[in-house]
């Protein structure tokens, strides 16, 4: 493959198959994707799968899925058009191997022929001599010519570093972050090939960058300690260097630290089962880290590529991924579907992750009846056969729980065979919210029961709860026969 002149913004997303996609690297694929829209560009997806030792089989497939059930797509990369593939590192083995032999050639890298024992042994001695960060020893780069041919001729297993300038400042610039420097002896000579072929990321993310055309890298700010080493690669090269962005990485709120699974979902896949609605989850990435410097908190896709500007991300290390904000901004997203649309979505969100509705034994009116009670009270599709199972089948009630309502067992009982026998003598036609209502507040007054008292006591044997949608609601979509069946003693 030759070097290509490319025009226009160019950015990309290069996931690793070694498991879940982290809802960090949604955030991060987000921001690239909306440089590149904004500027009328394009954006890549490239599967970096050079790490042979955590590779997961099936994880490409699983990565692209769950990309595209945030709703996004790629110009370039696997099932995409693109003439600079192919798009999988594994599939490029030989132009990594093109390009570190130049840089042997050009006297940037050398071979280096020491075993993995030898160099076991010696960060084993470098440890107990307490160096902050072991560093390999340059033996290799010491070879002849004739020794490193005669090892080459005899198979010997080697790999490629790159050989790091001694005590030379390194300095680039940062689109967020601002100019950083760092010292070459500070640097250890990166193994750019390894003895099975296969490319470290530093040389493959290097090659690739250049040969797809990228313009501007987007990543977190854990990469910048890796970032000068690509600086030397690209001079070594004789490249121009993309733009680099680093972004804030997430942690969880009040603490310093990445997101843990003891606060909840960490993987992209994870927070879609828990029923998080897609334009939600957008729009509160987009937060992660931005800021458009105005009030505005509701934001479509649209117009978050209209206004995003690098300027406006925030110059940290760390965010805080709130848990709570999002909960809040999904019952927005819930709210603001028809009762129609909120169900159509619960019913593709249980399809799509095997869940079991019991509202599959009544008919979508029904459905989306309850529905329109729970409404309010929903934060996520999750919690709909919680908030809702008492409409589909009879709860289990022991009227000792109604006890702390009622007082005593004798008064509870007496409260529901009182409301039983006067609800038998209300017609179907006047079975209806406000009708109900009416009526059991005129009970109130018949028997002198005080409010909580008494429909506190029918809320819970009815639907095993003691919160509900309002009582009343319920006893009309309940039904005359399913109510009085359920108040039988």
């Amino acid at each position: 493959m030759e070097e290509t002149t490319f025009k226009g913004v160019r950015t990309r997303m290069a996931p690793s198959p070694t498991g879940e996609y982290h809802i960090g690297h949604i955030r991060t694929l987000l921001y690239n994707i909306a440089y590149a829209r904004k500027h009328g560009g394009k954006f890549i997806v490239r599967i970096e799968d050079t790490d042979r030792t955590r590779f997961v089989p099936d994880a490409t497939e699983k990565i692209l899925d769950v990309i595209r059930d945030y709703g996004f797509s790629w110009d370039e990369g696997p099932e995409a058009e693109g003439k600079f593939g192919p798009y999988v590192q594994s599939e490029r083995l030989n132009l990594y191997k093109k390009y570190a032999l130049e840089l042997v050639e050009k006297k940037h890298a050398y071979y280096c022929f020491c075993t993995s024992e030898r160099l076991a042994e010696l960060r084993e001695v470098q440890q107990k001599q307490g160096v902050s960060a072991t560093r390999y020893d340059r033996a290799c780069l010491k070879l002849s010519q004739t020794e490193i041919e005669q090892k080459l001729a005899s198979n010997t297993p080697y790999v490629i570093r790159l050989k790091v300038p001694e005590n030379e400042e390194i300095s680039f610039h940062d689109e967020i972050l601002g100019d950083i420097t760092f010292n070459s002896s500070d640097i250890d000579d990166q193994v750019l090939l390894k003895s099975d072929g296969y490319p470290t990321y530093h040389l493959a993310v290097v090659v690739d960058d250049h040969l797809m055309g990228v313009t501007h890298i987007m990543r977190g700010t854990d990469w910048v300690p890796s970032t000068p080493k690509h600086v030397l690669l690209y001079r070594a090269f004789g490249w121009k260097m993309p733009i680099t962005a680093h972004l804030p990485n997430i942690k969880e709120k009040g603490a310093n630290k990445k997101l843990s699974k003891r606060f909840g979902p960490v993987s992209a896949r994870e927070f879609l089962e828990e029923g998080y609605l897609v334009p939600a989850l957008v729009n509160f990435l987009m937060f992660l880290g931005w800021n458009p410097g105005t009030e505005k908190e509701i934001y479509t896709l649209e117009e978050f590529v209209q206004d995003f500007d690098t300027k406006k991300i925030q110059h940290t290390d760390l965010v805080a991924f709130d848990r709570d904000k999002l909960l809040w901004l999904n019952g927005i997203y819930i709210r603001q579907l028809t009762d129609s649309q909120l169900w159509e979505e619960v019913t593709k969100w249980a399809q799509k992750y095997n869940v079991a509705l019991l509202s599959s034994a009544k008919n979508d009116e029904f459905n989306i009846k309850v529905i329109s009670l729970i409404k309010e009270r929903l934060k996520v599709l999750k919690e709909f056969s919680e908030l809702t199972e008492f409409f589909y089948i009879r709860p289990s009630v022991d009227i000792s729980m109604t006890v702390s309502y009622a007082g005593n067992e004798a008064t509870a009982k007496e409260i529901i065979t009182n409301f039983a026998g006067e609800y038998e003598r209300v017609s179907e036609g006047d079975w209806n919210t406000e009708y109900l209502d009416k009526y059991s507040h005129e009970l109130l007054e018949k028997y002198g029961y005080k409010p909580k008292e008494a429909f506190m006591t029918l809320r819970v044997f009815l639907t095993g709860k003691t919160a509900t949608p309002p009582l009343f609601d319920v006893l009309s979509l309940l039904g005359k026969d399913q109510t009085l069946e359920r108040l039988k003693i």
